[in-house]
């Protein structure tokens, strides 16, 4: 579904992404690792258009989108749920999921997939005529989470889900992106707790200083001495 090839990017004249290479497959939950400054943000910014490559190609569903503008990607079916959540606090929590459906193939759609969301995420339907800024930590995620299922996407691509959270509210969100993975949504999940990550995906790839170090099957990314000690604290 989504191929990178040979990325690079820059910030100005600074390098950033140094020849990036990797690939998710329809249905797949791949794990995209790193520590804070890896280049995992910038590489989900440049895939969305909001950065534009010194080199390389991007595909998705076999079309180059590289010098595509962001609206026709997420048109494609490519949606975002942004690191730190970024909801519009003063607006209610069903106005903010309502904005995730904005694009022409996705309004029409918006009543049926709203009661997708909020069967996902039940304490949503509790809180939607609520501040969404009145709203937990945990609670924010689940309804950017919510806000980037209202597009209807191809492909969704998590940054940073675990940002912020308790344990017992990360665990919620985790469970809720099982749930997702089970109904084969294709996803990219950009994280740094990588123990979460690699026991939820099927394949984990590994970014430090802007390029892929380290790519395999998440059970075999879990089980390496490599990742232990410098990912997992062992």
């Amino acid at each position: 579904m989504l191929e990178v090839k040979e990325l690079y990017v820059a910030y100005g004249i600074t390098p950033v992404l140094y020849g990036v290479s990797l690939a998710v497959n329809t249905g797949e939950m791949v794990a995209l690792l790193g520590s804070n400054g890896a280049g995992k943000s910038t590489l989900i910014n440049t895939i969305l258009g909001m950065l534009k490559p010194t080199k390389g190609e991007i595909f998705f569903e076999g079309k180059s989108i590289e010098k595509m503008p962001p609206h026709a990607i997420i048109r494609r079916g490519i949606a975002q749920v942004p690191e730190a959540r970024r909801v519009f606090p003063y607006m209610s929590v069903e106005d903010n999921l309502m904005v995730g459906a904005y694009n022409t193939s996705a309004w029409p759609l918006r009543r049926k997939t709203i009661e997708r969301v909020y069967s996902m995420f039940p304490i949503l339907l509790e809180r939607k005529d609520q501040s969404a800024g009145t709203l937990s930590g945990g609670e924010q995620q689940m309804m950017a989470i919510g806000r980037g299922l209202m597009s209807n996407p191809k492909l969704l691509m998590v940054d940073e889900p675990s940002l912020g959270l308790a344990p017992k509210v990360l665990e919620v969100v985790y469970d809720t992106l099982s749930k997702l993975k089970e109904e084969k949504i294709t996803m990219m999940l950009s994280e740094q707790n990588a123990r979460q990550a690699l026991l939820t995906t099927d394949r984990g790839y590994i970014m430090e200083n802007g390029r892929i170090v380290l790519a395999d099957k998440s059970k075999n990314l879990l089980n390496s001495d490599a990742v232990k000690k410098a990912y997992l604290g062992m």
